[in-house]
């Protein structure tokens, strides 16, 4: 129950005549926009500001000002929320189908997203749950194109009036981009694009109005963009979409784009980026965020289905591609390297071979299939072409974190290592670009090389995490019980041990070829030690999670590691070697940057060995796993082994700052095995 009325009065028709004006001015928490801003409104600084009927929805907007709660603690000190804000707040009443659609049933399998119902009708001896997909109602008319059908009513996307005009014509690239999928679907022009009418030529068009599913422009500093939808939780039926596209989203593409792809396309070496380009970017973008509103999951997977080797091959990536679907976060193919010659146009994503399959398995008419039932076993035998089509796969359900190949950000993570190597050549090429590319207007500031120097550290950070995630891991495909073999199996012990070797190697050595007066001069007076230490730290807090540690032992309990199998104590083992190996010279010197990332170290170790308290005002039923006592075992026995080299290495420091951080680990290792309280 959102809201209780009295009736006021009886209409002509005996419909009850209710004044729902109170339910916009102070609605229950379920639909206010305090459940996001924390206070409560103000009636006398709140009022309707519109209502607007439409012949399937209605929307109604109030501006609603809250007051925030009284400051308490640290927000007395000046660093608490604003005492009050307004914030118009809209909502939309819609009229679900008369009729609703025939649902899908969901497969695992395959990437949509879904709405759930418990069947106790159902001929089986429990309650059953029923899940079927969200999609659009796309049917057969009496016409035909060849082969292709011309839907009754196809999908419709409208480009937003307040669209930057020069943006207008990639916007309808993406909508467009999509045919070709609805065309393996079985229908001519499924989806289409229209320029929104003006109100010279529709007075009665509106972007408010459910009918009509819009590219919304939003005037934001936010760089984001989202694809959200209406649909009947009866049936999934998708009713309308409003895409979400800010405005600031047009720098986050930049920023991406140098940082992966700069290294290999000469169009970027000179901010800003040509019109051509951005609007390219933003059609890749707005086709992304299209498939979200189409029903489409994520798909995390899809970048690790191609060899490491095809995505650095000029026919294959025309062909294919570098990730197979634009529902993965694979941005642009940093694996390429200058010699491969790949064209520009193919270092962006596109409709991939994923795309186009689920597409057809989800939209598809099923002749002769009168229930969701009907249509199950054609619906698997699609399925089942991910056993020898790889390319065709989804993120595997229950996987969790243990999947190496169910990374963001990646491109290549079929063999993550090998990638990330190649990522690391184009990083390196791209540090001595930077000044040139961001300083062509004298009159302007270092505010875009300082905004690209960050963002590249960060995507060296974000590779390497590819590979930290590689030990303690599982490769996995889902599979249902008509498909032979199982769902996980290890990642064989060598190319965990690879992994652990190519980040000591590359991310806990110090990232030296950052460390370039020229730029770091221009951008900050301090802070490259506490720049690269964040940065490796949490590239080691990844491949020190108490989950993998967990699960590597599980796994060596129960015998599944594979051949050879690594363990976590040989592991830990490999770490601390990499992150102390001055600790062996016989002269040993650590520098600054070395010595933040070994106090980064403990301090990771210290969280195992005597967890923190959870901390105060979480979610009721939010639960903190504390590490097992098999972690908080090993890490107290590494911390010895540690400590035993620490004393005997300190006679040898070669320096007063490396002696002084050699007692103060010491000291640190101590209170940590043996806290004073």
């Amino acid at each position: 129950i959102i809201k209780a009325f009295n009736v006021e009065s009886w209409g002509p028709d005996s419909a009850a005549v209710i004044d729902v004006t109170s339910l916009f001015l102070s609605p229950p928490v379920e639909i206010s926009p305090t459940g996001r801003y924390r206070g409560t409104i103000d009636a006398s600084r709140s009022f309707l500001a519109s209502v607007a009927a439409y012949p399937e929805n209605m929307k109604v907007t109030s501006d609603l000002t809250v007051n925030s709660p009284p400051a308490t603690g640290a927000a007395t000190q000046g660093r608490g929320l604003p005492p009050s804000a307004t914030l118009q707040t809209t909502w939309s009443i819609v009229r679900l189908p008369v009729v609703p659609m025939m649902p899908r049933l969901f497969d695992s399998r395959v990437g949509y997203f879904t709405t759930r119902t418990t069947d106790f009708g159902r001929p089986v001896q429990k309650s059953e749950a029923r899940t079927f997909i969200t999609r659009y109602r796309l049917e057969c008319s009496d016409q035909k194109v060849g082969n292709l059908c011309v839907p009754k009513k196809p999908i419709v996307y409208y480009v937003d009036p307040a669209t930057p005009a020069w943006l207008v014509p990639w916007v309808v690239k993406a909508i467009e981009s999509w045919q070709p999928a609805f065309e393996a679907a079985g229908f001519s022009k499924g989806i289409i694009a229209k320029i929104a009418p003006t109100k010279a030529e529709d007075p009665d068009w509106s972007v408010e109005d459910a009918r009509y599913s819009v590219i919304d422009w939003l005037p934001s500093t936010t760089e984001n963009a989202v694809g959200p939808h209406t649909h009947d939780p009866r049936s999934g039926e998708i009713i309308s979409a409003h895409l979400q596209i800010y405005h600031n989203v047009m720098n986050l593409n930049r920023d991406w784009y140098w940082t992966q792809a700069g290294a290999i396309d000469p169009r970027v070496r000179k901010l800003p980026l040509p019109d051509s380009l951005a609007g390219r970017l933003m059609q890749y973008v707005v086709a992304h965020e299209i498939g979200h509103s189409l029903g489409f999951q994520h798909n995390m997977k899809a970048s690790a289905m191609y060899p490491a080797d095809s995505i650095r091959n000029r026919d294959f990536v025309h062909r294919m591609g570098h990730t197979p679907t634009l529902m993965d976060y694979s941005r642009f193919n940093y694996v390429a390297q200058p010699e491969d010659n790949i064209a520009l146009e193919d270092l962006i994503p596109r409709i991939g071979p994923y795309d186009i399959w689920a597409t057809k398995w989800g939209y598809m008419p099923i002749p002769g299939a009168r229930t969701p039932d009907d249509e199950r076993a054609t619906l698997d035998a699609m399925a089942r072409e991910q056993d020898t089509k790889p390319w065709l796969r989804f993120s595997t359900s229950d996987a969790g974190s243990s999947d190496p190949r169910n990374n963001t950000e990646a491109v290549g993570d079929d063999d993550a290592v090998k990638s990330t190597g190649y990522g690391l050549k184009n990083i390196k090429r791209l540090v001595p670009m930077l000044i040139p590319a961001t300083t062509g207007v004298s009159t302007d500031d270092y505010a875009d090389l300082e905004e690209l120097f960050g963002r590249l550290v960060g995507q060296w950070a974000t590779e390497m995490r590819h590979v930290a995630v590689i030990p303690g891991s599982r490769e996995s495909q889902e599979k249902y019980i008509s498909q032979p073999g199982v769902r996980f199996s290890p990642v064989s012990a060598a190319h965990q041990r690879d992994a652990v070797r190519f980040l000591n190697e590359n991310a806990f050595q110090t990232p030296t070829f950052f460390l370039q007066p020229d730029i770091l001069d221009r951008i900050q007076a301090e802070g490259a030690i506490n720049r690269i230490n964040g940065a490796q730290s949490g590239i080691l807090a990844t491949l020190l999670s108490d989950a993998r540690l967990s699960r590597m032992i599980e796994m060596e309990a129960l015998g599944t590691g594979g051949t050879g199998m690594y363990t976590a104590p040989a592991m830990l083992a490999d770490v601390r070697q990499g992150v102390w190996g001055e600790l062996s010279s016989g002269s040993v010197r650590i520098d600054a940057f070395r010595r933040a990332l070994q106090q980064s170290y403990l301090d990771l170790f210290k969280n195992k060995v005597n967890p923190p308290p959870p901390p105060t005002g979480l979610p009721a039923g939010f639960v903190i796993t504390p590490p097992s006592k098999d972690v908080r075992a090993l890490a107290r026995a590494e911390l010895k082994a540690l400590d035993a080299q620490v004393q005997s290495a300190t006679s040898r420091a070669a320096n007063a700052e490396t002696r002084a951080h050699l007692q103060d680990v010491h000291n640190s290792i101590d209170n940590i095995l043996n806290p004073k309280q």
